[in-house]
């Protein structure tokens, strides 16, 4: 384990000189969307510049290595067609989505200017028992937990009508690697071609463990962002048909994976 930091140009280039890694996988940035609006500034600074950064570092130091870049769904924002592919218009509605923009782009100038190895995988959302807890997965499969274990009594969410198109992070993981084994960099949106609401993630996950979410979750105005992102979906056509990837865990078995750990994380951690 190595620690740098994004925002200096200095310790990238240090630590890129001692390992010299074959390929390079970017997933640092501040990725909270919400907190986006409230410290903007930081995210650009790490989110989108540190990504010029590392390319930099790359590029100055001559090394052959392969990048990926990971990008959002959340660049396309208000969205402009549906799904959305490679080629449909960005229209970010968050600091976050702007910073990613940001560094999507300059992922492809890399690539086209210099001839690096460079991609983007425009990854729709991933989850899995890892996230983080301040993510809308997370936040609601450990309050089901808590609330089956009687430790919580309620849940208070935002925008539960809000769609997204969910998919198993450990096989979007897969798909980053897969980028860097082709011949040539490109961009590739990762996705599982179906849209399911906030809502039914909460009907999916209480119905794990026998409760009625309706009586358990209250709507609290201070979650809502002041830009909503309403309804995200991708077509993973490019990346089924040259990276021969395709999603395999669906979304109502996604769910039930990831409250199942939690259930089990809170008796382990009451044992």
């Amino acid at each position: 384990m190595h620690h740098g930091d994004l925002a200096d140009a200095g310790s990238l280039i240090r630590l890129l000189e001692k390992i010299r890694p074959d390929e390079v996988y970017n997933l640092g940035a501040q990725s909270d969307v919400r907190i986006s609006f409230d410290i903007p500034g930081y995210t650009a600074d790490v989110t989108a510049t540190g990504v010029a950064r590392l390319l930099e570092a790359i590029h100055q130091l001559g090394l052959p290595a392969r990048f990926y870049q990971a990008s959002s769904s959340e660049m396309f924002g208000k969205v402009r067609e549906v799904p959305q592919t490679e080629l449909t218009p960005f229209h970010p509605r968050s600091p976050y989505a702007v910073a990613k923009l940001y560094a999507y782009w300059i992922t492809v100038n890399y690539r086209e200017s210099y001839g690096c190895h460079t991609s983007n995988g425009i990854l729709f959302n991933h989850e899995s028992p890892r996230r983080g807890e301040n993510f809308v997965t997370r936040k609601i499969t450990t309050a089901v937990a808590r609330i089956k274990a009687g430790l919580q009594e309620k849940l208070f969410m935002g925008n539960i009508e809000a769609k997204r198109d969910w998919g198993y992070a450990k096989e979007y993981v897969e798909a980053m690697w897969l980028m860097l084994q082709q011949p040539h960099g490109d961009d590739y949106v990762i996705a599982t071609g179906e849209t399911h609401s906030v809502r039914e993630f909460l009907e999916l996950a209480f119905d794990r463990v026998g409760l009625d979410w309706q009586k358990y979750v209250e709507i609290d105005p201070k979650f809502y962002r002041p830009a909503e992102v309403e309804h995200l979906i991708g077509n993973p056509e490019k990346a089924r048909k040259n990276l021969n990837w395709s999603p395999q865990t669906k979304f109502a078995e996604l769910v039930c994976l990831m409250v199942d750990a939690d259930v089990k994380l809170l008796a382990d951690r009451c044992q």
